[in-house]
């Protein structure tokens, strides 16, 4: 398989360079972006880029049966890591941790995810569906959350935090995106002019397969000397998957989890002129020990109920899952 790399009808091919420097971004070019949410990068430096849809796979999607599924973390023990954190929350500790568990299955008998991202585009199309192959790691998205586009200085973020099956949502959904915007903007102050921090759509519902999300926007300008490197410094890992404040969430993060990966990292790719990159959410990724993996997660909050946060884990996961199948 050729590295390869599609997202937004962006197709790039002929890899000439692969780097884990983020300073690369610097370097003129087509450069794919994965980075996980440990504070990991690979770089990819492509020569060709085209307009163009998804590459159709010359090979079948081989199902996974359910039952093939195992979880990081079972219900009783996310719920139980769901009451720790309200515990460090009673303790003023941190207001919001985003809880997550990772499903994996083995695969070998997929050795391309190409498949399995046509059928993503086909049954549940995302805004940020991406399809990228390094080689020794694939990834097929169906991501719905802008982490970062950046244009001409100017920076938008829109973190999704509210998810329902209905177009309501509770109180606590409300408060858990209103916490993360204010996290997004004190990230995005960090590199931005004094003043340009602002936040024209807030807790707009909208409907996605399956499910509804509450979505807000943060935009500001780039201070000067100042750009895509710094951003990614700044605001990464993505506020929405960790918590508030963000520091202490990794660190409750770190505690009761394994390492994510490229799970809640970030996905897309820059062109120079402007960059266009996806909160790592909603992805299935395989590396050569082709075991295809699924994180799924919720935001916790001192309003949680452990048994309803896991309910919203399987929600978030039934459908994407469904699709192995």
């Amino acid at each position: 398989m050729q590295p390869l790399f599609w997202m937004g009808n962006h197709l790039a091919s002929q890899l000439v360079e692969i780097s884990e420097d983020l300073n690369s971004l610097r370097k003129p070019g087509f450069w794919v972006v994965l980075g996980s949410f440990e504070g990991d990068w690979r770089l990819a430096r492509f020569a060709r880029v085209e307009q163009s849809n998804l590459p159709k796979s010359e090979l079948s999607w081989n199902s996974i049966s359910n039952e093939d599924w195992q979880s990081t973390l079972d219900k009783s023990a996310y719920c139980s890591y769901v009451e720790r954190i309200r515990e460090k929350i009673a303790a003023g500790e941190v207001y919001q941790v985003n809880a997550c568990r990772v499903l994996s299955a083995k695969n070998e008998s997929n050795p391309s995810l190409l498949p399995l991202a046509e059928k993503i585009l086909e049954e549940n199309p995302a805004e940020f569906a991406a399809y990228l192959n390094f080689g020794d790691i694939q990834v097929a998205s169906a991501s719905p959350e802008r982490f970062i586009s950046l244009r001409d200085k100017l920076a938008i973020s829109s973190p999704i935090k509210g998810t329902s099956v209905t177009d309501e949502f509770l109180e606590k959904d409300r408060a858990e995106n209103l916490m993360i915007v204010d996290l997004i903007r004190n990230d995005l102050s960090k590199v931005a002019k004094t003043g340009s921090v602002t936040t024209p759509r807030l807790l707009d519902t909208e409907a996605h397969p399956g499910l509804f999300h509450l979505v807000s926007d943060v935009r500001a300008e780039l201070s000067e000397g100042k750009d895509l490197v710094d951003l990614l410094l700044a605001m990464s890992p993505p506020g929405s998957v960790s918590g508030a404040p963000k520091s202490s969430a990794l660190k409750i993060i770190k505690e009761n989890e394994s390492p994510r990966g490229p799970y809640c990292g970030v996905i897309g790719f820059s062109d120079g002129n402007r960059a266009e990159l996806a909160v790592g959410i909603r992805i299935f990724w395989q590396g050569e020990d082709q075991i295809l993996r699924f994180g799924t997660g919720a935001g916790i909050t001192w309003g949680s109920d452990s048994e309803l946060e896991w309910d919203e884990t399987e929600l978030k996961a039934r459908k994407l899952i469904g699709l192995t199948r």
